[in-house]
């Protein structure tokens, strides 16, 4: 009986304490149990200032990529043809570079690749954490209108089912 009681104290405090990681990263779970995205400010590529309330009321790829990663340069083209297929109906694209890749190599790829959506560069590491601890690239998340993270992608999304998801966000109110 007390070893039972015990086991189960354990697991409630093994689970406050994950609830308490994911806060510190800045994930946070509403009362219906939906993810949002913590609001967060960064600095695009260009240097200039920019946060999440900005994009409030649209649906939003955050993309985290590296121009070191195969898997990222892969999908650049269609995370351009997504964007450019969406902008105008309320769509945007905001790719953050991991803060392994020098400034430089990001600013290099962005011109010679003409990217079209905003770019911000993760040099500490923040942006990444405040999307619980992205490690891996590509990682993508897509945030409907009211910034609730509706689908999570480690690795190349296929692009067929998150256009057709980026459809209905962009339907819904």
């Amino acid at each position: 009986m007390m070893m039972n009681l015990s086991k189960r104290l354990w697991r409630i405090a093994a689970l406050i304490a994950c609830a308490i990681g994911l806060t510190a990263y800045g994930v946070h779970q509403s009362v219906a149990g939906v993810e949002l995205a913590r609001p967060f400010a960064y600095t695009l590529l260009n240097g200039t200032q920019a946060n999440t309330g900005e994009l409030t009321g649209r649906v939003v790829l955050v993309n985290f990529w590296a121009p070191s990663c195969t898997a990222c340069l892969q999908e650049m083209p269609d995370l351009v043809a997504t964007h450019a297929r969406f902008k105008a109906r309320g769509y945007e694209t905001l790719a953050v570079a991991m803060s392994y890749d020098p400034p430089g190599l990001v600013a290099d790829y962005a011109e010679s690749r003409k990217l079209p959506f905003q770019i911000a560069i993760d040099q500490d590491g923040s942006l990444a954490r405040s999307f619980g601890g992205v490690s891996a690239t590509p990682t993508s998340m897509l945030l409907n209108r009211r910034g609730e993270i509706v689908k999570r992608y480690v690795g190349r999304p296929d692009f067929t089912a998150l256009n057709s998801l980026i459809e209905r966000l962009l339907v819904e109110p």
